[in-house]
């Protein structure tokens, strides 16, 4: 499986697994190394963690270059007026009479507690192309679906650095 990152997403993993070969690595090497040197290591619990540590370090090198390596770049094609990557939409549940703001993001990205969704959701996929005062028909993967209707878009802003800036908005509830 590939997943769908960004260039930033990408560039994010390379310097966090240039960081963990060139700085972590030879860190917990030396680590191992001295509490190895405290004695017996059936009962060197200062090896163990050591050890332990080193696996994880190892483990996310992996997982990172494994993600590097498959990855699909995405990028958005959305005009001015659509619902596109990282932008933050207002939707209005009908059943629920609810209102929500949710950021479409990359699967990396997702964070379900902020109303970060992924654009490979079944809403997120729903809201991709779509304008402001659109009536959305998401389906869900039982096969069962719901309507929304976008109250409002708000689009991504890049930084001068390159990154992505969002004001921080979270969900509320509409009555009346």
């Amino acid at each position: 499986m590939h997943d769908q990152l960004t260039k930033q997403d990408i560039r994010e993993m390379q310097e966090e697994l240039d960081y963990r070969r060139r700085v972590l690595t030879p860190k917990l090497l030396e680590e191992v190394k001295t509490a190895r040197a405290f004695g017996d290591l059936s009962e060197n619990f200062e090896y163990k963690a050591a050890k332990q540590d080193q696996n994880r370090n190892r483990s996310r090198i992996r997982y990172l270059e494994r993600m590097i390596a498959t990855a699909r770049v995405l990028r958005d094609h959305s005009a001015a007026d659509e619902v596109g990557l990282f932008d933050k939409v207002t939707v209005w549940f009908e059943e629920d009479e609810l209102e929500e703001v949710y950021e479409i993001v990359s699967t990396v990205k997702v964070d379900v507690m902020s109303n970060r969704i992924s654009n490979v959701s079944p809403l997120g996929k729903a809201l991709l192309g779509r304008k402001q005062g659109d009536r959305v028909q998401v389906t869900m993967e039982n096969g069962l679906s719901y309507f929304v209707t976008i109250r409002a878009i708000e689009k991504a802003q890049a930084a001068p650095g390159g990154k992505l800036l969002t004001p921080e908005t979270g969900p509320r509830k509409i009555t009346g």
